[in-house]
């Protein structure tokens, strides 16, 4: 009787250890795919710093509270678009890394084109505007034989101070 309580102690114990296995797997494989979802929602979303970013790869603040909501919403049985959704409403489309083509992301979208525009306008007027300026003034003949005496002519000789010299 004593070797059946033991049996059975051994099995119950040990089905307990593999339960305990069965449910710390399941719970990594959840969290594993809570995880790549995660990331994967974290690649939708940029960082509003100005460095083309997602929140996945940053390491700045608002980046690491974005991470920590988008894992908050997937463990509270969210799906992605509707995190996605939640992003857009509460930070507006200027949030997501690739922002639809609307009318409101227009600017967005074709601003550094419409800087490239400018640059080069910029640049055309430049250079035509330097073309366009008057030629260096030339002297007249009257005005060039006056430079000409004035400068072969001798100078008087500089009379210099004397500075401390005591006279």
């Amino acid at each position: 009787m004593l070797n059946t309580i033991k049996a059975r102690l051994i099995a119950l114990c040990s089905g307990v250890v593999l339960l305990a296995l069965l449910v710390a797997t399941l719970a990594s494989y959840f969290d594993a795919r809570g995880h790549v979802r995660s990331q994967a929602n974290a690649q939708l979303a940029e960082v509003a710093r100005g460095q083309a970013q997602s929140i996945a790869e940053s390491d700045a603040g608002i980046a690491e509270d974005l991470r920590r909501l988008i894992r908050e919403e997937i463990a509270a049985g969210k799906s992605d678009d509707d995190i996605r959704d939640f992003l857009v409403a509460r930070y507006g489309d200027f949030v997501l890394f690739k922002p639809p083509f609307k009318v409101s992301t227009a600017l967005l979208w074709a601003g550094p084109f419409l800087l490239l525009g400018a640059g080069a306008v910029t640049m055309v007027l430049f250079f035509r505007r330097r073309e366009r300026a008057a030629p260096p003034a030339t002297l007249s003949p009257e005005e060039m034989a006056r430079v000409s005496a004035a400068l072969q002519e001798d100078p008087e000789p500089a009379t210099r101070p004397t500075h401390g010299s005591g006279a």
